[in-house]
């Protein structure tokens, strides 16, 4: 007991990094992990989905090991020091009080360890709070300096970091009369701007896709609901009953609690005000972690009335954490979505190399599927994303072109009685088609002149200029193939919904030899309720790809 209480501190972190390293090795990918060691793949300053951090942790972890631990390596050491570095954050220090709220929060444990930019965020969250106490209490130009560099690297995680920085800055105001501040935000800058350079490269695409196409969707009651219910289980499972209202209470002592205690308020409010425009995911507002932690820490330390209660509710979320431990490595309990994301992907992935040999595999519209088979079969796939779903990175990396006019299988989850092949898995039936030479076009780029059509009383068309982007490797392709069907279609869409299609006497090798036309006339009725348009080519029997940007449609 003794030996326990001198070396407490050393055997928790241990112990925290310990359980998290094993549950790295003997835990199957999520088929998010698997897209982000996709993303390690190919090395960029930016991605489509996310800024480039979690794809450099994952290739250094898996430099060292080639596995399930080596790409939740990096992420797995670093959510032991997110417990370390927000312990440092208590300024009054009770570190079995601190256990105690740390091992009753059950996604610091059982997801702390997954490679998704969500572990790293984490880190930099509470590695910012340092780095700002720090700032507060000498402001100088080398602390300007640090601050700087932890913003830039909370940058490169996640953008979420720019609303810490915000409500950081809303707590206290005279920082912006500080000069070392704008040093500090000079060097952020300089360190992110090869990322801001990426996103103007590509047309901002990052921000376009976060702000106004993934959360977009005519509202429910019940998107406000589970947000709100997402939350209280996100602080516990259980012990969120008490965490939130001691974190809420507790009167903030110094400028750095201040910050804390805004960032926790200002994100659950910002997140509760996105749910009336569309889902907000659960873990979306992880980042309030970190102040949970530190001020329920802080107002009940004095409170003997609230440790006790929190002792015994902490005892019962520990054990239910720890079923949920073994859930994720063991194959127990009845099958149902939820447990088929933990499990059985390798032998999914077996059953269909099985089939398909070492022949590529093309899965519809699924960047899961495509990069946990790529994972586990080690055979590059690809995801072919129809114009009528989102797009993924899988629409900007050149695996479409790596495997043009090559032999492939098409596979899909979907209508499998419509095709000629299936194969059966512990995870359901796949569709299989064999496709002796794959001839997708998504490489193929229709750029419009208008970024939004402006559609007046009385207008029953409206024409658009448009130009066309012939990638070398797709001209070479369609000039050894001629044969090779295709047509231009634009789609009118509201939301995600396909309202009106039209095709147009335009291919790809009319495209190629300057014969397309430079302007088209597109009859769109006023009494159609089309909100947006893009641009696809349908190629051979496949779902026509993304080619253009949406176009929005304002009507007068």
């Amino acid at each position: 007991m003794n030996f326990f209480r001198k070396h407490h501190r050393f055997l928790f972190y241990c112990s925290w990094l310990i359980l998290a390293l094993a549950q790295s090795a003997s835990t199957e990918l999520i088929a998010d992990e698997a897209y982000y060691r996709v993303y390690s793949k190919f090395p960029a300053w930016g991605y489509f989905d996310h800024p480039p951090m979690i794809a450099v942790l994952i290739k250094a972890g898996y430099n060292i090991f080639h596995n399930e631990l080596g790409v939740r390596l990096i992420c797995a050491l670093l959510s032991t020091f997110t417990i370390l570095i927000t312990e440092t954050l208590t300024e009054r220090k009770n570190p079995f009080l601190f256990y105690t709220i740390a091992l009753s929060i059950g996604v610091l444990q059982v997801a702390g360890f997954f490679a998704v930019p969500d572990t790293p965020l984490l880190f930099f969250t509470a590695l910012f709070f340092y780095a700002y106490r720090l700032f507060t209490k000498n402001t100088t130009w080398k602390n300007a300096l640090w601050l700087g560099l932890v913003l830039a690297l909370l940058f490169y995680t996640k953008y979420h970091g720019l609303l810490l920085v915000v409500l950081t800055i809303l707590s206290n105001s005279k920082l912006l009369t500080r000069w070392q501040l704008w040093l500090s935000a000079l060097f952020v800058l300089v360190l992110y701007s090869p990322h801001l350079y990426w996103q103007w490269q590509h047309d901002w695409i990052s921000f376009r896709y976060h702000l106004f196409e993934s959360n977009v969707s005519t509202y429910r009651f019940s998107y406000t609901t589970d947000y709100l219910l997402g939350q209280l289980l996100l602080a516990g499972p259980i012990a969120g009953i008490l965490l939130l209202p001691a974190a809420f209470m507790y009167r903030s002592k110094d400028r750095v609690e201040k910050a804390l205690k805004f960032v926790l308020i200002g994100i659950y409010i910002v997140f509760l005000l996105s749910s009336f425009r569309g889902k907000v995911e659960v873990n979306w507002t992880l980042p309030v972690l970190i102040p949970l932690m530190v001020l329920s820490h802080q107002f009940m330390i004095d409170k003997i009335s609230w440790i006790k209660p929190l002792k015994i509710i902490s005892f019962v979320s520990l054990l239910l954490i720890i079923a949920g431990r073994l859930y994720l490595v063991v194959d127990i309990g009845p099958d149902n979505s939820f447990k088929g994301r933990f499990h059985n992907n390798r032998t999914w992935a077996k059953a269909i190399k099985e089939k398909t040999g070492d022949t590529p595999v093309v899965f519809y519209n699924s960047y899961q599927r495509a990069s946990l088979y790529w994972f586990y079969s080690g055979i590059q796939s690809h995801s072919h994303n129809s114009y009528y779903d989102r797009r993924s990175n899988y629409n900007f990396w050149p695996t479409e072109s790596n495997l043009l006019g090559q032999k492939v299988f098409i596979a899909d989850i979907h209508s499998i009685n419509n095709y000629p092949d299936s194969v059966r898995t512990v995870k359901g039936s796949v569709g299989l088609s064999a496709d002796t030479i794959y001839a997708a076009l998504g490489g193929i780029k229709i750029v419009p002149e208008q970024k939004t059509i402006r559609i007046t009383d009385g207008s029953p068309f409206v024409k658009i200029r448009l130009s066309y982007s012939v990638p070398e490797k797709y001209r070479s392709f369609l000039l050894e193939h001629p044969e090779i069907y295709n047509e231009l279609l634009v789609g009118a869409f509201e939301g995600k919904k396909l309202l009106q299609e039209f095709t147009f006497d335009i291919t790809a090798q009319k495209m190629i030899s300057g014969s397309a036309p430079g302007e088209i006339t597109l009859p769109l009725d006023r009494s159609l309720n089309a909100r947006e348009i893009r641009f696809g080519i349908r190629c051979k029997n496949y779902f026509p790809t993304h080619n253009s940007e949406t176009i929005k449609i304002v009507r007068k």
